[in-house]
C-alpha cells in the first residue's frame, strides 16, 4: 500500500498505528464472516432454529462490516483517510484512534445523527 503524503497530516507513526488497527479489525470481521458462512454450510455446532432464521441477516451485516473495513484501508492507502466526507476537515488522530472507521468530523457526525 502506498500513501500520498501530501494529502495527509498524520505522522508515519500514526498512519502505521491506524493501518494496524484497521488490519486487525478486518481480520476479526473476516473471521466472523467465515464462521457465519460455515454455519450456513452446515459446519457449525449447536445451531438452533432462531440461529438459522437470523443467519442471512447476520451474514449480510458481516459482509458490510468487512467491506467497510476494506474501504477504510483503501482510503488510508490513497491518502483520503481521516478527512470528513462532508466538509473535508482533518479528523483528529485521537478520534480516529477511538473510531478508526469514522468518516465524519464530530460536527458533521452530529448533523447526521440528528437529521
Amino acid at each position: 500500500m502506498t500513501i500520498d503524503r501530501e494529502s495527509t497530516w498524520l505522522s508515519s507513526v500514526q498512519i502505521q498505528f491506524l493501518r494496524e488497527e484497521l488490519e486487525e479489525l478486518l481480520q476479526q470481521r473476516a473471521g466472523r464472516l467465515d464462521g457465519l458462512r460455515r454455519i450456513a454450510d452446515g459446519q457449525g455446532d449447536g445451531e438452533t432454529n432462531a440461529d438459522w432464521q437470523s443467519l442471512p441477516a447476520a451474514i449480510e451485516a458481516a459482509e458490510r462490516a468487512v467491506a467497510e473495513t476494506r474501504n477504510g484501508l483503501e482510503r488510508l492507502a490513497a491518502g483520503g483517510y481521516g478527512r470528513c466526507e462532508d466538509c473535508a476537515v482533518e479528523i483528529p488522530f485521537e478520534r480516529l484512534k477511538i473510531r478508526p472507521l469514522t468518516r465524519y468530523c464530530v460536527t458533521c457526525q452530529r448533523k447526521h445523527e440528528f437529521a
